[in-house]
Formats: structure tokens, sequence, C-alpha cells
């Protein structure tokens, strides 16, 4: 077996694109998107009558171009979250605006109208997760979705203390950029290139995902943002791991041994104490990681930009 073919013995495999055509052949179990994919799969002319859909659904919604707007952004990503689940069997996540990362009812009335969304196209709310920025603030608005049976998928994190209030808080899902840490890394140390074994993304997610299996936390870890197939490989075993088509191409033509790096009986074996968190303890620990800090605020930052040239495209064409 090809390296993806024994991935996915250990492995729930997840396709990390907007381009929802090229995953076709992939089979992966879910999918999920960003603004930065979406964005630059509707420069792709194969996707238009998707945007024609939002546009015309926008028009029909809202006279005040400002409210047209909003109504077309919303339905665009409902528009690709749809094309997908035909393409997956489970699950898609679909991203809250980074723009209210701080903001918890914003946070939560964006995803309500997501979901609503999602129900009058006869989508059920267990198909869909909420991808929701791992601030204090998107936490505390996930934990009442999820109170809701709205459930969430916490992504641009970093960081020990962001997963376990994730944790604490009953979040379906986290997505532990393993990629953006070890961009931090390489440019912190000077050098083209850490090893997988020596990854410090890797490293994060062994220890995010052996604290979860020794406390017996339910929410799941999806390793996210590779920059490279060693990563992956050293991942294996992670409830779910995210992945570019690109990458996933270069797995499914590579052959050789795959072996599991991490399973829950190892974890439970491992000499761990639990950790108690509450909002200034949360703070000071993540304000003292400078990597983690700058990672997410860069990553707010990043996935705004794209939003905000997501509204120029739309906003030409309504």
């Amino acid at each position: 077996m090809n390296l993806l073919e024994q991935l996915k013995q250990f492995t729930e495999v997840v396709a990390d694109t907007g381009d929802f055509q090229s995953i076709v052949k992939f089979r992966p179990v879910d999918a999920t998107t960003n603004p930065s994919l979406i964005f630059a799969a509707v420069q792709n002319g194969k996707y238009y009558p998707l945007v024609e859909d939002a546009v015309s659904y926008a028009q029909k919604k809202a006279t005040n171009r400002e409210d047209r707007l909003q109504h077309c952004l919303d339905k665009i990503a409902i528009n690709f979250g749809i094309e997908i689940l035909k393409i997956v069997p489970r699950r898609v996540s679909t991203e809250v605006d980074a723009r209210l990362s701080f903001d918890v009812e914003g946070t939560i009335e964006k995803a309500r109208r997501l979901i609503a969304l999602y129900q009058e196209e006869g989508v059920d709310r267990s198909r869909v997760l909420i991808k929701i920025a791992s601030t204090w603030e998107g936490i505390r608005a996930a934990q009442i979705l999820e109170q809701e049976g709205v459930h969430c998928n916490l992504t641009l994190l970093f960081s020990m203390p962001q997963a376990i209030a994730c944790a604490e808080a009953g979040v379906q899902l986290i997505s532990p950029f393993v990629g953006r840490i070890y961009d931090w890394y390489k440019r912190e140390r000077g050098v083209e290139h850490i090893p997988g074994k020596e990854d410090p993304g890797v490293n994060s997610v062994h220890e995010i995902y052996k604290y979860f299996k020794k406390f017996g936390y339910k929410t799941e870890i999806m390793g996210a943002s590779f920059r490279n197939t060693e990563e992956i490989i050293e991942l294996a075993g992670c409830d779910l791991l995210t992945i570019s088509p690109s990458l996933l191409d270069e797995l499914e033509k590579e052959e050789g041994l795959l072996t599991r790096k991490l399973s829950p009986e190892m974890s439970l074996k491992e000499d761990l104490k639990k950790i108690s968190l509450d909002e200034k303890t949360f703070r000071w620990i993540l304000n003292g990681n400078a990597m983690a800090t700058e990672k997410l605020a860069e990553g707010i930052r990043r996935f705004t930009d794209d939003l905000v040239k997501l509204e120029y495209y739309v906003a030409s064409k309504i």
C-alpha cells in the first residue's frame, strides 16, 4: 500500500481545500475550508455558478448594499460547503468571519446564521463544523454553541492552553496548525528545514494528543496546515489530519512502511499532570509563548485580509 492508504488505517483523512473537485480521488471523510481557500477557488471559472447563485440569493434577501454583501458572502461559503458534502461522507468545516474573533455574541450570531442556511438547504447540522479562532472569546462562544448542538472546529491553535481550554469547553474538534509553528521556528533558528521528528509543530500535536487521551477528553484532534509529508508521517495515529490536495497526491505516490506514532494506549502510560485554566491563567500562559501569540494574531489578520479580498470580489458582482 502507498503511504496514504496506510495512513487511513490509523487516522481519518480530511481534505483542506476550496477546490472540491480536486479531492474526489482521495476519498477523504471530511473537508475543511477557510476564506483564503474559498477566495482562491472562486477565481476558477468552473465555480462561478456558485457565486452567481449567491449573488441572486443576496439580491432577493436585501436591498441595502452592505446587507446584500453579507448575505452573498455567507451563501458562497454555504454553496461551497454543500458541494463538498456531496463528495465527503461526513462533515465540512465552514469558518466564521475572523473579524469576530474577540466577539462572543457576534460569533454565536454568525454561527447560528450559517447553520440556518445549511438547514434551509436540507443539510443536517451534524454534518457541519463551525470554524472559530481559538481566542478566549472564540472558545467561550464555541462552548455555548456546543450546548445548542452546533458543533465547532477551533482553528488557529498553536499552544497547549488553547487546546486545554477547548477540551474543557466541550468543543467537538481542534485544529493545531503544525506548519505555521514550523514556519516560526525555521525563521527563529535561521534554518531551511527541520526534520519531522524534531519539528516543533509535530511535537505540539504529540503533547496535545497525549494529554487529551490521558485525561479522557472527547475533543477530536485534527492536525492542520502541513508544509511537507514528513510532518504527516510523524502524526500517523492522530484522530484526524487535514491535508492539502498536493500533499495527498505526494502521499499517494509514495511507497514505504508507515508506522503508527500516536495511540490512546501509549498515551495512558504518560506521566502527566492535569492543568487548571481560568481566563487569567489562559491569557498569561499564552502571552508567555511568543510563537503562539504571534501566530494567532497573524492568522486572524491573514484570514481577515483574504476575507476582505473576497468581499471586494463579491462586491463587484452585486
